[in-house]
């Protein structure tokens, strides 16, 4: 009988010391998860939001640690069609936490770790806002109003995240607008190029030609001014200047000045 009981606590006491061993160190930068396996409240009832080391049983509980700082998630591509049918594709990538205090609302709600929720669950609820908001915009409108149109869109992220008990962060879109908008806007984008080149051009030609009309009319006022001012009485002046005391000969007599006609 003493054998038995002997037994008896030597086992108890050895499961006692096995459940020391069954604990969870929590890090800094996450919330510690506690759930009951069993009972009235299968899932979660019992909750520890803290740092450092988590005891547990784990014949009844499960521990998890839930990463509160922030995660970004680059989601696979997709496509969505505009107000009039023009197909969108969409590669958004998010950078989002969950809210303090939230994980086991989060937990409660889908029943799967957070790394999975935000890999899998919400993908196509983010999917859904896109979907809205590209179902109000035709393609121009999407283009004319992209700002707008992206507003839209972080808004109701934002609602959207917040009630599932995440932050957004950051929201980048990544839309790529279909092939025969982009030739159009590269064909568009083109003229203009080609047209501010040949305007460049045309303004370097008329400066060139402006040029050389002030050139000309330099030209023509200097040569004026110089038949202007060469009278008879200025011509022999210079003649008397430039004398060297010999008397020309102009025809069969000397004199000074030959006969110039009018």
């Amino acid at each position: 009988m003493n054998k038995k009981i002997i037994a008896g606590v030597t086992a108890i006491v050895l499961v006692a010391v096995a459940l020391l061993f069954f604990n969870e160190r929590i890090d800094a930068g996450h919330e510690g998860l506690r759930v009951k396996m069993y009972g009235s409240e299968k899932g979660v009832q019992d909750v520890s939001l803290v740092t450092g080391r988590v005891w547990y049983n784990p014949l009844t509980e499960m521990v998890f640690e839930v990463p509160t700082y922030v995660q970004t998630m680059n989601y696979e591509a997709f496509t969505v069609n505009a107000k009039d049918g023009s197909v969108f594709t969409v590669d958004p990538t998010l950078s989002m936490k969950i809210k303090d205090g939230e994980s086991a609302k989060i937990f409660k709600k889908y029943r799967k770790p957070i790394d999975e929720v935000l890999k899998n669950t919400l993908v196509n609820h983010i999917k859904d806002v896109y979907r809205i908001e590209f179902n109000k915009y035709t393609t121009d409108s999407i283009i004319s109003r992209r700002e707008m149109f992206e507003d839209g869109v972080q808004k109701k992220m934002i609602a959207f995240l917040n009630n599932e008990g995440f932050i957004l962060e950051q929201l980048t879109s990544g839309i790529q607008y279909p092939e025969t908008i982009t030739q159009a806007i590269n064909a568009k984008n083109t003229a203009i190029q080609r047209a501010q080149q040949a305007e460049n051009e045309l303004k370097v030609v008329e400066a060139n030609a402006k040029k050389l009309i002030v050139q000309a009319e330099a030209e023509s006022k200097a040569n004026e001014l110089k038949k202007q001012s060469l009278t008879n009485l200025l011509i022999q002046q210079q003649f008397i200047e430039k004398w060297d005391g010999k008397t020309p000969l102009y025809g069969q007599s000397p004199a000074f000045f030959k006969s110039v006609d009018k």
